[in-house]
């Protein structure tokens, strides 16, 4: 279900979302936003933060990973490493 309402910009650059769709998403005080602009058009998406139990799937998955890839201690550091000069060299 799509709700459009209308709001305002204020001088400090704050947007109200509406309370329809703050109840509607069950959106609550201090949730963070990534910002999307593009042509005249801006996106809002709610920055979900994972559970413990989808941390605990996900260090599962690498844990299983790294055993079937055979990765040693000694293969992260070099990649860490590779990673800090490559890094090093870039202007920003």
């Amino acid at each position: 279900m799509e709700n459009l309402e209308v709001t305002t910009l204020s001088s400090r650059g704050q947007i109200v979302i509406p309370n329809g769709i703050r109840e509607h998403l069950h959106l609550k005080s201090g949730e963070k936003f990534i910002v999307l602009g593009k042509e005249g058009t801006i996106i809002l998406k709610k920055i979900e933060t994972p559970s413990f139990k989808d941390f605990e799937k996900m260090l599962k998955k690498t844990k299983e990973f790294v055993k079937k890839s055979n990765i040693k201690p000694k293969d992260v550091e070099e990649a860490i490493q590779r990673v800090r000069k490559y890094e090093s060299s870039i202007r920003y």
